[in-house]
């Protein structure tokens, strides 16, 4: 209409129900309008806004329109950690790239994301009938089995007990937890824990840099695309400083983005061999297990009702996953077909528990009456003991000995030195010192 006769400018107003002064900007922004128009901009937008994080947008922008160049795949919560990191680079740590951000932008800038019929590189996707017969015998042959890692997630009910059949446990009352061990389980990836509380007020003074465990926020207490990508990288740092390269097989889902790591090669297990993963063959359980138990026998028989708390969970989370036997570990690869001298067949294999799990289950609640209540012969001991006089002792004179602590000012000391250890610890590894110690002072009681 502007290349055609000439028109005069309060013209167009009338017949397009706008101001002159409007019509005049457009005629003077003419070239950059369509400019903008042509390169990516959405036909049907009135009115150009720009986002909140103009220099974030373009970087990421910039990094869309290389990334299509090169054919690789680009979907919503991979635009959302490169956004993120996109802005920690340029400075603005506190951006953060939701749900509703991610709409808009898309919206701003005509950006569809469409799903590629097959991902490229180690993040693709083999058929299934294929993957037990050919890809993983070749992924294996490649790589050591202290190099063969598979993680997961499972979640935990913070309580001791399931909630009651009309009680539904809230977002509040559960936790999700992020699961990486190797195939011979000589190693465990720390834990990583992600809850819904942002700022939990029993962490206010923990030192969390080194704590053996990483808690995180999400909604619901949910791993998060961001939160998994952050793992990843913390993991992936961890192998380079040992100076490993290893294989991370895990499940595709939305929350898992692929990421090109230095020393971390991804391959998703097919959706159809998803029950193979090793987690599902009896690690996940193993630890809830182990956790369960801890429950059942910290918490006083005087104090059943009351509820651990976060930081208490967390210890025990850690205590549950450093339970768990390398040799169980080995074992669940194994059943997982996650073995060179495992055949395909094994994929379908279903799991038992051993006599040993049997028992442990069984006899979970064993011995819990007993807590904060000795024997009989123990109180007679002790009373004897007590009463008796030592050699070259004056009976006369009254014996400056300390009495033997309770029960609670027994777990109050400990309590009191793991909160030290949580304030001044410098290393996670004077946690495993001081949970060798808890162990051993509850088997006492518990004995």
């Amino acid at each position: 209409m502007l290349d055609g006769p000439k028109v005069s400018q309060s013209e167009l107003a009338k017949r397009f129900g706008v101001s002159q002064p409007q019509i005049c900007r457009i005629i003077k922004n003419k070239e950059r309008i369509l400019s903008e128009w042509h390169q990516n901009s959405n036909p049907e937008r009135k009115r150009k806004r720009e986002g909140k994080d103009v220099a974030v947008e373009a970087a990421l922008l910039r990094w869309v329109e290389s990334a299509r160049a090169a054919e690789l795949p680009v979907s919503g919560p991979l635009l959302q950690v490169k956004a993120k990191n996109l802005a920690e680079a340029l400075g603005k740590p506190s951006f953060e790239p939701s749900s509703s951000w991610l709409a808009r932008f898309k919206l701003r800038h005509n950006i569809a994301l469409e799903k590629p019929p097959r991902e490229r590189g180690d993040a693709e996707q083999p058929a299934a009938e294929r993957w037990a017969s050919a890809v993983l015998p070749d992924l294996l042959r490649s790589y050591a089995p202290s190099e063969v890692y598979s993680c997961g997630e499972t979640g935990v009910l913070l309580r001791a007990a399931p909630p009651a059949e009309d009680e539904r446990a809230g977002p509040g009352g559960r936790l999700t937890l992020l699961l990486c061990a190797n195939a011979d389980g000589s190693e465990k990836a720390a834990l990583r824990v992600v809850g819904q509380s942002p700022r939990p007020r029993c962490l206010r003074g923990v030192n969390l840099q080194h704590m053996p465990w990483s808690y995180r926020a999400g909604s619901l207490a949910r791993l998060t695309a961001p939160l998994f990508a952050e793992w990843l990288r913390d993991f992936n740092e961890e192998m380079r400083r040992k100076g490993k390269s290893v294989l991370l097989l895990l499940d595709k889902r939305e929350a898992h983005p692929y990421l090109e790591l230095s020393n971390v090669r991804m391959v998703f297990v097919p959706p159809a061999a998803a029950l193979a993963q090793p987690l599902d063959r009896g690690i996940a359980r193993d630890l809830k297990g182990h956790y369960r138990r801890r429950l059942l026998t910290r918490l006083p028989a005087a104090h059943g009702s009351e509820q651990p708390t976060l930081l208490d969970a967390l210890h025990m989370l850690v205590q549950a996953w450093g339970d768990v036997r390398p040799g169980l570990i080995a074992s669940c690869f194994r059943a997982a077909g996650f073995s060179p001298d495992v055949g395909p067949e094994a994929l379908l294999a279903p799991v038992r528990l051993g006599q040993e799990q049997l028992e442990r289950f069984v006899l979970m609640d064993q011995g819990l009456e007993r807590l904060g209540e000795p024997a009989d012969t123990e109180m007679a001991e002790v009373a004897d003991w007590d009463g008796g006089t030592a050699e070259g002792e004056d009976a006369g004179e009254p014996a400056a000995v300390q009495p033997c602590p309770s029960e609670p000012e027994v777990r109050d000391s400990l309590a009191t030195l793991r909160r030290y250890l949580e304030c001044r610890a410098t290393s996670p590894d004077l946690f495993q010192a001081f949970y060798a110690l808890e162990d051993a002072v509850h088997m006492v009681s518990a004995s």
